[in-house]
């Protein structure tokens, strides 16, 4: 063929083109970007919730989300004087996951500021938060003893394999919710992916510290890895590497 150009490859009206273009102009602007995240991963948001979250005003927020109302990518319920919003595109949270995963990839090979020990392990309240968290829950879905968020719901549901729990050294049937959710995800800062929380974030994170694989620093929120977490974290939670330099690891 010659070199004549075939214009229905690059033509925005071919439905596949339109989509993706169409989506990354909405992923374009941070306050829409993070309200999707929080959305897919943390379950519905009432508008002030969200705002709250993402420390903008209502207003702001509000023409963002009238804007991703249009684009077919949340849908909005009204429950007496609220508002609650929720994802609405099937496969959303794949997305973000697939450019969260994309973007720490990038960094990790691009002359950023070296990561601190509060990037590698830190409490989000009183779960595990950080590069730890993140790789923990990672991990659980992935092994199926969790199901992925789907923006549905706040609450997780477990899968059918609980034995990572038990590696972890949490045993799934003897903790009790109360008045708690069980599990819950909760979208890392950071790291723009969820990590465990709810009564089982709590659990593993008691565990890893009876198990002296972590450390909590008094007065902070930094959790600091131990010699002994640094040789067996990486095989209990495969997409954990702690990164190598001063400061990470606690010699005593």
């Amino acid at each position: 063929m010659s070199g004549t150009e075939r214009p229905g490859w690059v033509d925005s009206r071919e439905p596949v083109v339109a989509s993706v273009t169409g989506l990354a102009r909405e992923l374009a602007d941070p306050v829409r970007l993070t309200a999707l995240q929080l959305l897919s991963a943390e379950g519905p948001h009432t508008l002030t919730q969200l705002a709250d979250a993402l420390g903008v005003s209502a207003p702001r927020l509000g023409n963002h989300l009238a804007r991703l109302r249009s684009a077919g990518l949340v849908a909005v319920e009204h429950h007496g004087r609220h508002a609650v919003y929720q994802v609405a595109a099937p496969g959303i949270a794949d997305v973000l996951t697939a450019l969260a995963r994309y973007a720490r990839a990038d960094l990790a090979a691009g002359p950023v500021r070296p990561a601190t020990a509060d990037d590698l392990a830190h409490t989000c309240y009183d779960h595990t938060a950080g590069l730890l968290g993140v790789a923990i829950f990672a991990a659980l879905t992935e092994r199926g003893a969790l199901l992925p968020p789907d923006g549905r719901d706040s609450a997780l549901a477990l899968g059918g394999d609980p034995s990572l729990f038990g590696e972890l050294g949490v045993d799934v049937g003897a903790v009790e919710p109360g008045r708690r959710k069980l599990a819950t995800a909760c979208l890392d800062r950071t790291h723009r992916l969820p990590h465990l929380g709810g009564v089982l974030g709590k659990a593993v994170l008691d565990a890893l510290v009876a198990r002296d694989l972590v450390r909590p620093r008094e007065g902070a929120r930094t959790l600091t890895l131990t010699p002994r977490g640094t040789r067996e974290l990486p095989a209990l939670v495969p997409g954990f590497t702690p990164p190598s330099g001063p400061g990470r690891v606690d010699s005593a």
